[in-house]
């Protein structure tokens, strides 16, 4: 991490950088890549300003607090970038580009009357069905007997869901479901 301390108006003490420098490391944790940090401590009248810009691959944060004394100003401008890169980060891990999308839709959720259209309109057809309590064994005979490409039923052994279905080198795969 590089980190380059400016001071206007005012002269730089040894313990402002150490104390800089040592609140800044808590930020590595968040970012991996170097990081760039500038500081810049001011005095106007009885104000204190830090400002701290971080660079880094893809990202540049900013931010200015003032307080009457200067640790306060330090203190929360380093917080207030350290809420900002942890915001980036959740806005990173739930951003899914769309080659990786898969669209998953849980029970009871709630669709708007578009969205509801547009996934009607691409089902071709709806089938309810209800689920035969057999063993693998009778769902390959149904599936040998019926030329079905799969076979969903109840395990009778274990009461969960499981579905059968025939591979393109003639043998079969199974499903089994844990609800």
């Amino acid at each position: 991490m590089n980190v380059s301390v400016t001071f206007r108006s005012t002269e730089g003490e040894d313990w402002q950088k150490e104390y800089i420098e040592e609140r800044l490391k808590k930020l590595k944790k968040y970012i991996d890549n170097p990081i760039d940090a500038r500081v810049v401590l001011s005095v106007e009248k009885f104000r204190n300003v830090a400002e701290v810009n971080i660079t880094a691959t893809g990202l540049n944060i900013n931010s200015k607090e003032e307080d009457k004394d200067i640790h306060l100003a330090i203190d929360n401008a380093i917080e207030k970038i350290e809420r900002q890169i942890k915001k980036h980060k959740e806005k990173i891990r739930g951003h899914k580009t769309n080659n990786n999308r898969v669209e998953e839709i849980i029970p009871g959720e709630v669709f708007s009357e578009e969205t509801e259209d547009t996934l009607y309109a691409k089902l071709a057809e709806t089938k309810k069905l209800v689920l035969q309590p057999m063993s693998i064994d009778d769902a390959v005979m149904e599936m040998e007997s019926t030329k079905n490409l799969f076979i969903i039923y109840r395990d009778s052994a274990t009461e969960n869901v499981s579905l059968i279905y025939r591979r393109d080198d003639g043998k079969y795969s199974l499903i089994e479901t844990n609800g």
